[in-house]
């Protein structure tokens, strides 16, 4: 398994945004790219070359569910592993469903302190 250094996240909420980069940045010493849309997020996620995708699920021009299928068409990313971010409140089954695409579900509003270890957490078990 790779090391986890290098984290895509794609959401159009700035706050959210920032609330995530403080805690992956400077909490999780993580090297972070943000996205606030899917056009950005397809542009520069093959030179910035993530180990973890972080998207959105819901986003106004697309749902994360496609930026992951246009991602995975991108060289080297294929296999990347991803983890959707949602406010919605799911019922168990639809998030048993959505893992099935990726590693995890991450319910917003998260924890920023807890983010991380999270993160780490969903990924160390998708070995």
């Amino acid at each position: 398994m790779s090391k986890l250094t290098r984290i895509l996240h794609v959401d159009d909420d700035s706050d959210i945004r920032e609330i995530a980069r403080l805690s992956l940045e400077d909490l999780g010493g993580f090297v972070l790219l943000q996205c606030a849309n899917a056009a950005q997020a397809l542009e520069k996620a093959e030179k910035f070359k993530p180990d973890l995708l972080l998207l959105d699920l819901k986003l106004p021009d697309v749902d994360g569910a496609s930026i992951l299928q246009e991602l995975r068409k991108i060289k080297g990313l294929a296999q990347v592993p991803a983890i959707y971010l949602t406010a919605k409140a799911m019922l168990a089954e639809q998030i048993e469903a959505l893992e099935c695409e990726v590693i995890g579900v991450i319910l917003k509003p998260f924890d920023p302190i807890a983010l991380p270890g999270e993160i780490l957490e969903k990924f160390a078990a998708q070995a």
